[in-house]
């Protein structure tokens, strides 16, 4: 993810990232609820550290929404051919 991406999943400009980035801004409580809400982040251990970096079963979640914004910006083929693939990982795994 590039830092513009991330700049827009919350709703702020690239140079108030930056800002935010060298310390030189304060992030606002809305900012906190954006990358809690759209990367699963756990709001305690963003604000403070202190426990998991996600919530139990969100980092799943993420991988999943991150997987799909990946392959809704393939081509048709490429969609298939990862498809395709991933159905024989699956019955690969199950063997």
């Amino acid at each position: 993810m590039t830092q513009k991406e991330f700049a827009q999943k919350i709703c702020v400009s690239t140079s108030f990232q930056t800002q935010l980035e060298l310390g030189q801004k304060n992030i606002l409580d809305r900012h906190i609820r954006l990358i809690v809400s759209a990367y699963g982040v756990d709001e305690l251990w963003l604000r403070t550290g202190e426990g998991e970096m996600f919530e139990k079963g969100i980092a799943q979640n993420y991988k999943i929404a991150e997987t799909i914004e990946i392959f809704k910006q393939l081509s048709p083929f490429f969609q298939d051919y990862i498809l395709d693939q991933l159905h024989k990982l699956l019955e690969f795994e199950k063997k």
